[in-house]
């Protein structure tokens, strides 16, 4: 079985993602997406289960798709759902940079473990999670960035952080 894990920090899931996700699931037979639960990013918006409720309200009509949170090792991660892919979304070059480090550091701990880079679909390139948060806090419209099921809790979570500013 063909088994891939698409990890990220989703805060909040945007369409890119979700288009990532998508066509992940036409070239694996499982897909896991996995949300990671301690990152050190500022401005976190949602909790991870918040995150993995989200992505699974998103991702509800992808049969081979289990979302969950994980706090380790992706290598360590991928070792015991038996997944032999890692596959992340690229957007720019400086992502590649980024990941391509991510990738060759993953290798040499679960050398069973292969990273597939998918390049962004074309209206996703300019598309991140800090650029729906710097738009929203900014009283911009988000619905072209994030699935309609989640967008009511993703503005709703941005009023919220206007209000208690």
């Amino acid at each position: 079985m063909r088994t891939a894990i698409c990890p990220g920090s989703f805060d909040p899931v945007t369409n890119g993602h979700i288009d990532i996700i998508q066509r992940t699931c036409a070239l694996f037979d499982r897909v896991y997406v996995a949300v990671l639960e301690n990152y050190h990013k500022p401005s976190r918006l949602f909790s991870a289960g918040e995150r993995v409720d989200m992505l699974r309200q998103c991702s509800a009509k992808l049969p081979n798709v289990e979302v969950l949170a994980y706090d380790g090792l992706l290598a360590d991660l991928a070792r015991e759902l038996k997944a032999n892919a890692v596959v992340k979304g690229l957007r720019a070059v400086s992502d590649f940079e980024i990941e391509f480090q991510q990738a060759l550091t993953n290798k040499q701990l679960n050398p069973q473990l292969e990273t597939v880079f998918m390049t962004a679909e074309s209206q996703f390139m300019y598309l991140s999670s800090s650029v729906v948060k710097q738009v929203g806090l900014h009283g911009g419209t988000i619905g072209d960035f994030v699935p309609s099921e989640i967008l009511g809790a993703v503005e709703d979570r941005i009023n919220s952080v206007l209000r208690s500013a």
